[in-house]
């Protein structure tokens, strides 16, 4: 199969290497390179490093909408075109060009967390389950049918980081039975997604990282969790503003007003929340890199004494 494949960060390289593993990748779109790191210089993005790696070329479209970009693909002649987190607006005319339409690796159980952050959303919900739909695409916000789909457990402890590596692997594996299947003439059967349960994860913004003691502990340690390493959760400590890497709730009935530091030592710092307390154990000042809880009281010995 001549497939084209568009993506663009680190979630969609896992996919990539599956789709060329046994099949003929003769293009990969990716979004421009953009400004990154201190010097602000152009960067590529993951997807183009492994394509380039590779050996396959390369095409950087600022859309796909014109007719110029569209009669490029077009000229690509595809059988299929795999999409995973590419980040572009695919328009219908271009969903119609590969002869078996346009697949999409999305990192949810559709019709739950449909759109741009369907990890972050389903941690910070307190999600038991989540896993990876293989998606026939089609012009709505992920709402087309389903042709596979694999469940995977949420971890109690699973950040933001570890469960998009979990799931970027398990992509990887549904897409390539996916591929597996259409290669032998057993193309997936497209099932419609339900019409109940329907939830959408909006783009994560980093006003949300800024956690308010007032609210319950468990959705706080949620939120700690789901916000790492991006955009990592900050707070307010004792005068201190701090982000907050690792921290775990604690059912305590205290009494006290949220934001009181209830208790300090080498396990973490425990803070009262509007029910129970989040005892912070990894913390990062102003300036610094991320310290556990007992580092960073002995910089505020003050915490320590008055706790």
């Amino acid at each position: 199969m001549r497939i084209v494949f568009a993506g663009t960060p680190e979630f969609a390289v896992s996919s990539l290497r599956a789709a060329a593993r046994h099949h003929e990748v003769v293009a990969v779109y990716t979004q421009p390179d953009r400004p990154a790191g201190r010097g602000r210089g152009l960067a590529p993005s993951p997807v183009k490093l492994e394509a380039v790696a590779r050996g396959i070329p390369v095409y950087q479209p600022e859309s796909l909408k014109d007719e110029a970009a569209q009669r490029q693909l077009r000229d690509l002649q595809p059988d299929l075109m795999v999409v995973v987190a590419y980040g572009l607006i695919l328009p219908k005319a271009v969903l119609a060009i590969p002869t078996h339409g346009c697949w999409n690796v999305h990192a949810s159980l559709l019709p739950r967390w449909r759109g741009a952050a369907p990890i972050q959303r389903a941690i910070q919900a307190g999600d038991a389950t989540t896993g990876v739909c293989l998606m026939q695409m089609e012009a709505g916000l992920d709402t087309g049918p389903v042709l596979l789909h694999q469940e995977l457990p949420i971890a109690a402890t699973d950040t933001g980081g570890q469960l998009h590596d979990k799931l970027a692997e398990l992509g990887a594996q549904v897409l390539s039975d996916g591929l597996g299947l259409l290669r032998a003439g057993l193309k997936p059967i497209a099932r419609p997604q339900p019409e109940q349960g329907v939830t959408y994860a909006h783009k994560l913004d980093k006003a949300e990282a800024k956690l308010d003691w007032a609210r319950d502990a468990g959705a706080l340690a949620r939120t700690v969790r789901a916000f790492n390493p991006w955009p990592i959760a900050e707070a307010a400590l004792a005068g201190e503003r701090v982000r907050i890497h690792g921290a775990v709730a604690l059912e305590v009935d205290h009494g006290q007003a949220p934001g009181t530091v209830l208790a300090a030592g080498r396990d973490g710092i425990d803070i009262a929340c509007g029910q129970g307390a989040l005892r912070l154990r990894v913390l990062q000042r102003e300036g610094g890199k991320a310290i556990t809880a007992a580092d960073y009281l002995n910089a505020r010995r003050d915490l320590r004494a008055g706790a």
